[in-house]
């Protein structure tokens, strides 16, 4: 892309002027067409350091109403501070539906500047490149309108604007030691930048804009962001089809199949759980050491005792290094984004953990059985659910997914006590009841959930709680377990 580049000839000053004009205008009347329309559009600006990306998207925003917009500059953090997964900034910056997020660089500069750096190896560039693609098409998929536009200027021109910023008091802090390593290194990046793009030009294209005509790159930027929108706004809000990666997955059970007869005495519950809970301690501090990022997901029928066991593992924890999110119905902020993005914002960070009572799995259950979202939507998330946590495993987190089960025979008993102990009444509600009623839809849902999304990287455990000793006891094993393991094959990557 940039190595057969053209650059634009000198245009007449006052045509470009009068072109300028009317694309403000219509950019301007736009953004009203948007925000009725609830188009999200996400405007990713990367290029060369001085190529003039900050003076760019000062001009596409000139005119608009700031209420309705945002402008995004991340910096490249070094990899060894990163405290979260590699997109994590970047979906926390969507916009809700009918507004605007400008990116003065992104995900593409993050990934090239560590990867060329050699904080990060080739398979974990590969990763992250994959990633981008998958981040992209699931905002797409969600009625996102993107477009990505890289401003290439040559070596001799960024040099001049260097020394011109250099050289002048007031803008010399804006030159630092990477704009000057990457001027050095021009030819590397440039390699590197052109294969990135052809990497990530299929879902949403790039396009590259001469970035030493100013003028003509904001007219021909406006025009791009102009065609695009227009284009949004007469097809409609896009929504993918559903599609499936073979992702490697644990064989499930069907619901109907599990045997919840288990039981366990008070004797041995009361010395396993004090023997767990103090391994369970000293894991944490191990985790936070190590930083190893750890998330628990609960999810289960209604009076299955996902409160009670989340309270036997949040107990021997430190409170300084663990939260606790519990799911409900997303708030219209979040019902405007993309449905993962609640969830993002929530991760923890490195060596922290986070535990989730209801999780992203609403979309193919209560979304799905309720109506909350369409039918194209909710098969779509299988594969969207599967990535998003095939991310953070990536990243280094363990995921562990827990379906906390019971029998309907059980619920009744549940129900009905809270409903005749005053200080228990609150945890019971009509929607309660009306879920009792669709048992047979839920457990249908469940179990293709179940069997779609338990990865070898992310897997389910469905825990008996008939008995909640017993399900709490097998739950804090599974835990201790699978953090002695991750403790274990750190050590090992450190060793190697």
């Amino acid at each position: 892309m940039l190595k057969d580049f053209e650059k634009n000839k000198r245009e007449d000053k006052e045509a470009l002027n009068t072109e300028l004009k009317a694309l403000r205008e219509k950019l301007l009347g736009q953004q009203q067409l948007l925000r009725d329309a609830g188009l999200p559009v996400i405007v990713l600006i990367e290029g060369w350091a001085a190529a003039g990306k900050g003076s760019l998207i000062k001009e596409l925003i000139c005119e608009i109403d700031p209420r309705f917009y945002n402008v995004v500059s991340h910096v490249v953090t070094p990899e060894a501070d990163c405290r979260y997964p590699f997109l994590y900034p970047y979906m926390n910056a969507i916009p809700e539906q009918g507004k605007s997020t400008f990116l003065d660089s992104g995900w593409m500069e993050n990934a090239v500047r560590k990867y060329l750096r050699h904080e990060i190896t080739k398979t974990e560039y590969r990763s992250r490149v994959r990633q981008v693609n998958e981040f992209e098409r699931q905002l797409r998929n969600s009625g996102y309108l993107i477009l990505k536009i890289f401003l290439h200027i040559d070596r001799d021109e960024q040099l001049s604007r260097l020394q011109a910023l250099a050289e002048a008091p007031e803008t010399e802090w804006r030159v630092t030691r990477e704009d000057l390593w990457q001027y050095k290194e021009y030819k590397r990046f440039m390699e590197a930048y052109d294969e990135f793009m052809d990497n990530t030009d299929d879902i949403v294209a790039w396009h590259v804009l001469d970035g030493s005509r100013r003028k003509t790159a904001v007219r021909n930027a406006m025009q791009l962001l102009v065609r695009r929108i227009d284009s949004g706004l007469e097809s409609g809000r896009y929504t993918g089809e559903p599609y499936e990666e073979d992702f490697p997955l644990k064989e499930m059970p069907k619901l109907a199949d599990v045997d919840l007869s288990p039981t366990l005495d008070d004797e041995e519950y009361k010395k396993e759980l004090k023997k767990l809970q103090t391994r369970l301690s000293d894991l944490h501090n191990i985790i936070y050491r190590k930083k190893i990022p750890v998330i628990l997901c609960y999810e289960g029928w209604d009076a299955a005792g996902k409160g009670g066991n989340i309270r036997r593992v949040a107990y021997p924890l430190d409170p300084r290094g663990f939260d606790v999110h519990p799911i409900a119905s997303p708030l219209p902020h979040e019902l405007r984004r993309q449905f993962l993005w609640r969830f993002w914002t929530r991760l923890p960070r490195t060596g922290h953990i986070c535990i989730f009572d209801r999780t992203w799995y609403g979309r193919v259950m209560v979304e799905r059985l309720e109506g909350f979202c369409s039918e194209k939507d909710w098969k779509r998330a299988y594969n969207e659910i599967n990535e998003f946590e095939r991310m953070l495993t990536d990243w280094g987190a363990v995921v562990l997914k827990f379906w906390i089960h019971i029998d309907q025979d059980t619920q009744l008993e549940r129900f009905t006590l809270r409903e005749n102990t005053p200080e228990k009444q609150w945890k019971i509600t009509d929607e309660d009841w009306r879920n009792r009623e669709k048992w047979d839809q839920y457990e249908v849902a469940v179990n293709e959930m179940l069997q779609k999304t338990s990865t070898k990287n992310a897997p389910w455990y469905i825990i008996e709680s008939n008995d909640k000793k017993y399900a709490r006891i097998k739950t804090l094993r599974i835990i201790v377990k699978a953090l002695e393991k991750a403790c274990d094959e750190h050590f090992r990557r450190m060793m190697d």
